[in-house]
């Protein structure tokens, strides 16, 4: 017992460390994690409150490590972390909760490489992308997934009129979302991020504390940006799934109707698909713009693409107009130019929406050469 108390009041002394309020030398703090955990193992194997400290104090370890850039010791140290997290999970909702939020920080850390600096998925078109992610950041990336999904599983075997419940599971249903979108799933990652969405708009209307509505507001910022950046991967038949299950916002509407309108959808199927009136639609395409960035590259004798200068790469914004209206244009307009390379030339044309990326998600893609029956050129449209 005297043994389980000094334990005990040491993971005291470093949560102190941790949250601040007490100041240690890096040095120190390190030796003093260290020893906790250390200390922790033995009655960790029967008592489920030093399982669960253990568990805590490992995810701890593992942050820190990930911090200075050791992924590998990272990962390492919250694997052993979670099997103690897990052990200790089902005798109190606490111990549930730090087994949920370590699920979701092995599943960051796994899928790490698949998203950029911002945090914004690196390969949002999936296996369609002309680069993607290679084997194993896929693995990594699946296995985050799975971790994810249980840690939303946990949370929602959780008291729901628990507000911390409540909040836990609308954060875990934005990583999972997050997660869905690395790998190329626009649709579900988006149906995910509208019900948190909602969630925390419901916590919002239960009036909590100035903490909780300040973290609650944050997490709706953080959701509407990573929306608006996913809308543009969706195609119109996901934007209708997502409409008829109720999962497209009102505020998303103007921007769902042009997408739609991009991808070559007229306003009378735009209006009837997703259930919108023939004047909204019209509305909405008038005042909504769209920046549309382009790029023409002639391909040399060495064999490499050329980008060529201004006009033939830029951008502008444009309304009412399909992608494949502006990518007409720039051929026709680069056809007559004295920058065209004949009819013997290879060439080829991108339009995307707001910009430049993969080619695999431009909205309108035009590859151009010699066709082989007349010596003249052929393009290649997709």
């Amino acid at each position: 017992m005297a043994q389980r108390e000094d334990v005990l009041q040491l993971d005291g002394q470093w949560a102190r460390i941790r949250s601040g309020a007490v100041r240690a030398a890096p040095a120190e703090a390190e030796a003093l994690l260290q020893e906790l955990i250390r200390r922790l193992r033995e009655p960790a194997r029967t008592d489920p409150e030093c399982a669960a400290r253990l568990g805590l104090r490992l995810g701890d370890l593992a942050a820190r490590r990930f911090a200075g850039g050791d992924r590998a010791g990272a990962l390492s140290a919250v694997e052993e972390g979670l099997r103690h997290a897990q052990q200790a999970a089902a005798h109190a909702p606490e111990y549930a909760r730090w087994y949920a939020r370590g699920l979701i920080n092995q599943g960051v850390w796994l899928s790490w490489p698949l998203s950029d600096a911002e945090r914004l998925p690196r390969h949002p078109l999936g296996p369609a992308a002309g680069t993607g992610p290679n084997a194993m950041e896929r693995a990594a990336g699946e296995r985050a997934l799975g971790l994810t999904r249980a840690a939303v599983e946990v949370w929602a075997g959780l008291d729901q009129h628990d507000p911390v419940n409540r909040r836990g599971l609308a954060q875990a249903k934005v990583f999972l979302g997050d997660r869905l979108a690395e790998l190329g799933s626009a649709e579900e990652s988006v149906a995910w991020a509208v019900d948190a969405e909602g969630g925390f708009r419901r916590l919002l209307l239960a009036a909590p504390g100035p903490e909780e509505a300040q973290e609650a507001e944050e997490a709706l910022d953080h959701i509407g940006r990573q929306l608006e950046l996913r809308l543009r991967f969706l195609s119109f038949g996901s934007l209708v799934s997502l409409r008829a299950r109720g999962l497209l916002p009102e505020p998303l509407l103007p921007q769902a109707v042009v997408a739609a309108r991009i991808q070559g959808a007229s306003e009378a199927q735009i209006a009837a698909r997703l259930n919108l009136g023939a004047d909204q639609v019209r509305t909405m395409l008038e005042v909504t713009p769209w920046r549309a960035v382009w790029r023409v590259e002639v391909r040399g004798p060495d064999g490499l693409w050329n980008v060529q200068d201004h006009p033939w790469h830029g951008g502008t914004e444009v309304r009412n107009r399909t992608a494949e209206e502006i990518g007409t244009e720039l051929m026709h307009g680069f056809a007559a130019s004295a920058d065209y390379p004949g009819d013997g030339g290879h060439w080829r044309v991108h339009v995307w929406w707001h910009e430049e990326g993969d080619p695999a998600g431009a909205r309108f893609r035009l590859a151009v050469g010699p066709d082989p029956a007349t010596g003249g050129p052929a393009g290649t449209p997709s």
